[in-house]
């Protein structure tokens, strides 16, 4: 296998090798020059985000509010009506997976590399990854990371500023560190949108 088709498969690949090197470096390069497009340029933009993530988004509303990094692209997929705010941070060495109508707040980080806790191991470059799967319909608040191996499940709202360590449940509302399922979502969360205080 080589260093790339291992990191995609959840083994233990050298972050170094030079195949992943380019790629990480074509990446970097892209999401700049996506940053520094004139926000109105929808166009431009969508070339690009196209070209980072290796597939076209013509089917619904896709947008990467500036600035927006990740290591690779290819490794993110995300569903119709996907929003995020400023600075969103991608650590794409495994899968991320966003399902339809996935919003995402400012400063938000979505972390798959797992580097070694042992010094002379996470010297040599060795890493690991591991997937972060998000279902549909799902709100992040500001300053929300999401750590290796998480799988958030559908009609979630994340709280900000929350540390999602473990997996998330369907329909429910999660905050804190470590994040933690508080309550469910109700019919009772709609907005009265007649209330004249809203």
């Amino acid at each position: 296998m080589t260093e790339k088709e291992k990191m995609i498969a959840g083994k233990v690949y050298n972050s170094q090798d030079s195949e992943l090197v380019a790629a990480l470096n074509k990446s970097k390069s892209l999401c700049r020059q996506y940053n520094n497009l004139d926000f109105s340029n929808v166009a431009a933009r969508k070339v690009i985000i196209d070209e980072l993530l290796q597939e076209e988004h013509n089917d619904g509303y896709c947008v990467f509010t500036p600035p927006f990094w990740c290591d690779y692209g290819f490794n993110v997929k995300v569903g119709k009506n996907f929003y995020s705010n400023h600075n969103l941070v991608i650590l794409d060495c495994a899968e991320v997976t966003f399902g339809d109508n996935v919003f995402v707040g400012p400063n938000c980080g979505f972390y798959t590399a797992i580097h070694p806790i042992d010094a002379h191991q996470r010297n040599t470059g060795i890493e690991l990854a591991k997937p972060i799967k998000v279902g549909r319909d799902g709100g992040f608040g500001g300053g929300v990371t999401v750590l290796p191996g998480v799988t958030i499940g559908n009609n979630v709202v994340i709280g900000a500023g929350s540390v999602v360590i473990k997996d998330i449940p369907s329909g429910v509302v999660a905050v804190g560190n470590p994040c933690k399922p508080i309550r469910k979502i109700t019919e009772a969360d709609k907005l009265d949108l007649d209330d004249p205080n809203i």
